[in-house]
């Protein structure tokens, strides 16, 4: 006899019961992280204290849509891409450091 496979076939459920879990333990995570980067970065202004992915501490002068202007101190200003900032600290931890 030749069966047909069924929609409830084990081997189909335990596929999608996979893709189910990676989509759980690895892609919404993800996105969430990403989502909450993109309105971090969306909420800068001139003049708050960033810090870079690269260790970068410094305060922004200006923003451009790809790039923030940061001052580093001594008036050494460099150009970082808006992904690469990684936190934003409160006012006035530059001056405590």
């Amino acid at each position: 006899m030749n069966e047909t496979p069924t929609f409830f076939d084990p081997t189909f459920l335990l596929l999608i019961g996979f893709f189910v879990l990676i989509y759980f333990l690895m892609i919404r995570p993800q996105n969430k992280a990403r989502k909450a980067h993109e309105e971090l970065v969306a909420g800068i202004e001139v003049g708050d204290e960033v810090v870079s992915s690269g260790g970068l501490l410094g305060r922004v002068t200006k923003i451009s849509d790809q790039f923030f202007e940061i001052n580093l101190g001594d008036n050494n200003r460099v150009k970082v891409q808006k992904t690469a900032i990684s936190n934003v600290l409160p006012k006035g931890t530059i001056n405590s450091i």
